[in-house]
């Protein structure tokens, strides 16, 4: 199914075409700049949404530990002893008295006879969600002219909040990241760990070379210098041309403001990668996934190497840009896992495996969520228990 001109409605799919089996492979592969070209990102992004993806909500965390065991742990005495003292009011929680078979989390206060007692009760680990943000949908708590808002659709969070990695605006769609932790949250999102955002743009007229290179070199925009890691054709019709951008910092609108600065306009803009974080075939519009422990630990690694990067590019010279180079990829852009330059060695003769990021859209496998979308997908199988990327509906509970 060709694309149509006008892409600011959602494709429509043939019953018959939507309900057509496709592989695990295929579901898991990451969205490529050619299959948004192709349309076939839309046949898939609106396809038909099994209906055990209907309810919003989470796999069960482990629960916490129970007051009378955590009194016991702290050496004040025996289970049994603390139920006493339990029964006896003796002990409170948050300033308020304790029953028997009260469960506590971390942040709780306990009080023996009015006096603090410390206690060590793990935090609990972050959870991340990856959500296929639809356009029309703002990334917002709170919105005066009452637009939807992504936090609308997303499941309920037993304690915290969901915080989201970044933000999209109104009209960008595509991969948005949430997470219950804001310490993960800022390593994911402050350009100072210089987790790459990968981006499909399409924009009225076709980007000269010299246009590319000023792209790539930076554009001066109202709150400072902005420029891409790398750009790469990816086709189109007519005057709606495609590019594949890389850029390694969130800032507003700001691949639609510096699209602008060089005289061409956005007519459509979706994120299909963030770090090594890549929109799956699998999550369609409106629908999420919660990624595992295993997916959540390469996300935060990807982050500390990132810093750890970014700290080693500051004590190096920039690479000189290659005249030959017509990939135009930034030498400057210092993504997560770029390799240490050694002293003495000439930066001209970087081969294809120095590149400054791995790439994931190069293959189907070995990016992160894959394990995770394959497991989900697994259990909302007949027999498996209700998860995986999810419709969501209505108002959050």
């Amino acid at each position: 199914m060709n694309e149509p001109s006008d892409l600011s409605g959602p494709t429509v799919v043939a019953p018959d075409n939507s309900l057509a089996p496709r592989s695990t492979q295929d579901v898991l592969k990451p969205i490529a700049i050619e299959d948004v070209v192709s349309g076939q990102f839309d046949q898939d992004a609106d396809g038909v949404i099994s209906p055990l993806m209907t309810k919003r909500v989470l796999a069960p965390q482990a629960e916490s530990p129970k007051l009378h065991k955590v009194l016991a742990q702290a050496g004040l005495g025996s289970r049994l002893e603390m139920e006493q003292l339990i029964l006896e009011g003796r002990i409170s929680v948050n300033n308020e008295p304790a029953h028997i078979g009260q469960r506590i989390q971390y942040g709780d206060q306990v009080k023996v006879n009015g006096k603090p007692l410390r206690i060590r009760i793990d935090p609990p680990p972050p959870r991340v969600i990856a959500y296929h943000k639809p356009a029309g949908e703002i990334v917002s708590h709170d919105d005066p002219k009452n637009r939807p808002t992504v936090f609308r659709k997303l499941p309920r969070l037993q304690h915290g909040k969901w915080q989201s990695v970044g933000r999209l605006d109104l009209n960008t769609e595509g991969l948005l990241l949430f997470t219950s932790s804001g310490e993960l949250a800022n390593r994911l999102m402050h350009p100072r760990f210089g987790l790459e955002r990968e981006y499909a743009v399409r924009v009225l007229g076709a980007l000269s070379n010299e246009e590319k290179q000023k792209l790539l070199d930076g554009v001066m925009l109202e709150d400072g210098m902005a420029q891409f890691g790398s750009i790469e054709n990816g086709g189109g019709e007519g005057a709606n041309c495609w590019y594949r951008v890389t850029i390694s910092e969130g800032r507003n609108r700001e691949v639609r403001r510096m699209m602008e600065a060089v005289g061409h306009a956005v007519s459509r803009l979706i994120r299909i990668r963030y770090g090594a974080m890549v929109l799956p075939h699998g999550l369609r519009r409106s629908t999420f996934m919660e990624l595992d422990e295993a997916d959540i630990r390469a996300l935060t690694h990807a982050a500390n190497k990132g810093e750890a990067s970014q700290q080693r590019a500051n004590d190096v010279e920039p690479d000189a840009v290659r005249p030959h180079d017509r990939k135009f990829k930034n030498p400057r852009n210092r993504a997560f896992g770029a390799p240490k330059q050694e002293q003495g060695r000439s930066t001209q003769k970087r081969g294809p495996q120095d590149n400054s990021q791995p790439d994931p859209l190069k293959t189907s496998v070995g990016y992160i969520g894959a394990d995770s979308l394959s497991r989900q997908r697994k259990a909302q199988s007949p027999g498996g228990r209700s998860g995986g990327p999810r419709r969501s509906g209505g108002r959050s509970r």
